[in-house]
Order: C-alpha cells, then structure tokens, then sequence
C-alpha cells in the first residue's frame, strides 16, 4: 500500500468491535516503565504528492541499468528481461516467496513450481529439482553438505575457481558441519588435473566446481568427472544457466549434483537480490535435497493436481530428521526463471547465449587492441572474460563511471596473484556501439 487504508472513524469501528475505547487500551500491559514518554525524533509525515517526489530525488541518486552501460558481472548478470515477467510477477496471487504450506487451496503456485522443477531438470540433464533455494552460494554450500551425508565421508575438495564469495558460504557450512576443505589450484583459468588427482582420499566425498567459472573460463567437466568417480566420490557443479543452452549440462558429462544461481534467469540485479539458488540431482539423491518438491499426480476422479511431493527438511515435524536447515525457498523469483524460460523458449535462450558469447569474445579483441590489456588465460570463456590493466584498475572504473559506464570487476581483491586482473561481463544487451564505446573511453581514461 502507498497509503494507510484506514480512516480514523474506521479504527475507532475496530477498536469498538473488539472492546478497547483508544489505542492506548490495546497495550495496557505494557508496563509505564518502559514505554517512551516522548515523541520519536522523525520527520513530519508528508502528503503522498511530496513523498513521491521525495523518493524519486533519493532514487536518482543511485547508478542504474537505465542510464548506465553494465561490463560488470563476477556472479550478477544484465540481461534483456522480457516485460511479461514483470507484468505477470505482479499478479498478487503468485506475490510471495514461499511453498504453500496448504497446497491443496495453491493448486496455481504448486503448478508453477512444478513447471520450474522441469525446466531445470531439462537445463542441467538430472533427473529431479527442488523447489530453489535462497541463492548460489548457498545451493552450492547445501550440495557439498548432501555428498557427505550421501558418501558418509567429510572431505570436500574446492576448486580454486569458483566464485570467492560462494567459497566462503562454504566454509561457513563446513565449520559447523564439521567438514574439512581443500582447495585445488588452477592451471591457465581452468582446474589444475593433476594437482586434483594428487589431492583425492578415501575420505573425499565430492569435487566442487564452477562451469563457466569465475574468470568466465569454460571447465573440462567430463574429464572431472572421471577423475572424481575413479575415487568414488561425487561431483557437484555450479554453472551459469544461460551457458546451458549452448554447453552441453553438467548432467551429461557425469555430473551427480548441478546448482547455480538463478539471477540471470529474468530476476534483474536489484542491488544484489533478492536472486535464487537452484540444485537438481541424480533420482538416487532425491531424498537427501534440501527444502521441498512438488509432484504431479490425478485425484480420485482423474483430474491432474500437484502436491508437496517432499519435504525434506521437516523440521515442524521432525526436527532431528532434517537434511537441511533450508526452511523456505524462493518461489517469487524462481517464478521469474520460470515465466523467462517459458517465453524466452529454446530457441530464445539459445540466442541469448550465443550474442552474449559472440559480444564478449568482440570486446575481448578490441580491448586488447587498445594496447592496455594483456591476455591471461588461453582457454576458451562463455561471456566474461579476464585480462590484466596495465594501470590503475580502480581509477579506470571511477574515470568510466563519470561517462556512464560501469566497468569491469577488479579480480585482485580475491586473487592477489592476479595483480591488475580485470574481469569483463558481456551479454547479450550490449551492443557493438557501446562496446567499441567501452574501448574508447578506457583509451581517454589513460
């Protein structure tokens, strides 16, 4: 609501039809001691005429995808968001965030789930999906948790490059968890083989790894794959959902478990969320995911109906049974992914990745053509790519910020041994103009 809806002869009807003569009468236990005997040091109220206005002068003074030109990236994406998603998203009736906890009066939100299950499934090549978590991060950290209750062992081997931040959600799990994590280094962008092969026990319970991963750089997952399952542990992989329509899934290539973060699927940046985490497994774990799965079934007179297959966490029921301590999900913003995918098709999103591919690997060339960028990395990237500024990466950004581009990620801040590391974002929103824009002004910048 943009306004209170209740006059005052309406709260004095309230008031009478419960009992109470004054607001006052409503905390009468609330003892005198501890109430404030002043008024609250806050501005007058203001009509709704000088509140808009208000809001609007403080909303101007945010940076936004309106008026700025995005090459940022690092695990937050800008791409085209079809104006259905936002019209239907507004319907109030899909307005909430959570699984019902009564589905047979949500036969609509059940749907949608349902909907959003088997889209992901069809995305990443496994056999059954949640119901989404809170975001990456977290679905990568609750996929490390279910391989060691599913292989009964405490290792977890992390690959050097996945997202930092997604490494320390991890290590937040693990300490309470009590689970142990080793990091595997990298080789030219890409996970180092043999450091990974020498790294592996009897008490590994998976491999962890991002495809694209954080410098953008495209895994070799089959051969990960093999080498973790020679050792008889899992292999859990994060992977950007728009790379799927043009790598082949994870599921494929021997993957056991696929997570990832679901932004990029119609959810806009928003200043870093709300955003959701999506997981999908082999059948074989179904009972060890996280949060909840809606099924399809028929009742008694044949008519199609979905229901809360799952519920795993149990927590109001059995709390000591839970997997997980993931209690609710994303539902407002996987309806997003699911509304996306349905409008978007195959043949939509498959354009989407490959103008986001053919745009990066375009930027990538003409930055280097300016002479101020350096190669790191040899192996083949999806839409982001890294390279080493031969200069100062912070006063770059804030000279590019001035002409209304936001630039790169500085990589160093994560990665020190990449000194000047520069991580560029390109989707498919960007255009040849604002690319060859982007070179422009990074050569004034100097």
């Amino acid at each position: 609501m943009s306004y209170i809806p209740t006059t005052d002869e309406q709260q004095q009807k309230m008031l009478a039809d419960i009992g109470a003569g004054s607001i006052e009468e409503l905390f009468a236990d609330i003892p005198e001691s501890v109430k404030l005997k002043k008024r609250l040091d806050i501005p007058n109220a203001l009509s709704e005429l000088e509140l808009s206005a208000h809001m609007r002068e403080l909303a101007g003074k945010n940076v936004n995808l309106d008026h700025y030109t995005c090459f940022l990236g690092a695990g937050a994406y800008d791409h085209y968001i079809p104006s259905v998603v936002t019209n239907l998203l507004s319907r109030q009736e899909f307005y909430t965030a959570y699984t019902p906890y009564q589905p047979e009066i949500s036969q609509g939100t059940l749907q949608a789930i349902f909907e959003y299950q088997t889209m992901m499934c069809s995305l990443t090549g496994m056999d059954v999906s949640n119901a989404s978590l809170y975001d990456g991060a977290s679905a990568l950290a609750e996929a490390a948790a279910m391989a060691c209750e599913a292989t009964k062992r405490k290792g977890i081997i992390v690959i050097r490059s996945i997202h930092p931040e997604s490494r320390e959600v991890l290590s937040t799990y693990a300490r309470f968890k009590g689970l142990t994590l080793s990091e595997c280094g990298i080789k030219n962008g890409v996970t180092d083989l043999q450091e990974l092969r020498e790294m592996l026990d009897n008490n590994t319970a998976a491999v962890l790894v991002q495809n694209p991963n954080f410098f953008g750089a495209i895994e070799n997952i089959k051969e990960i794959a093999e080498i973790a399952h020679d050792n008889k542990s899992l292999l859990v992989v994060s992977c950007d959902p728009i790379s799927l329509a043009i790598l082949k899934a994870p599921g494929d290539m021997g993957a056991d478990i696929v997570v990832g973060e679901g932004q990029a699927l119609g959810n806009p940046l928003a200043f870093g969320g709300p955003y959701l985490g999506f997981m999908a497994a082999k059948k074989e774990f179904t009972r060890r995911m996280p949060g909840r799965i809606v099924g399809e079934t028929v009742d008694r007179s044949g008519k199609r109906g979905y229901v809360l297959t799952l519920q795993t966490r149990e927590q109001h029921i059995r709390r000591e049974k839970a997997t997980s301590n993931i209690c609710s999900n994303q539902a407002l913003n996987a309806l997003a992914a699911t509304i996306y995918l349905s409008v978007m098709g195959k043949k939509g999103l498959k354009r989407a990745a490959e103008l986001s591919a053919r745009k990066a690997h375009y930027a990538y060339r003409k930055l280097i053509e300016t002479g101020l960028f350096t190669p790191v990395f040899d192996s083949p990237f999806f839409k982001e790519f890294m390279l080493v500024y031969h200069g100062d990466v912070e006063k770059l950004n804030k000279n590019l910020l001035e002409k209304k581009i936001i630039g790169g990620f500085s990589v160093d801040k994560f990665y020190p041994e990449f000194r000047g590391g520069y991580l560029v974002a390109v989707t498919e929103k960007r255009t040849k103009e604002e690319i060859d824009r982007l070179a422009s002004e990074v050569t004034s910048a100097c």
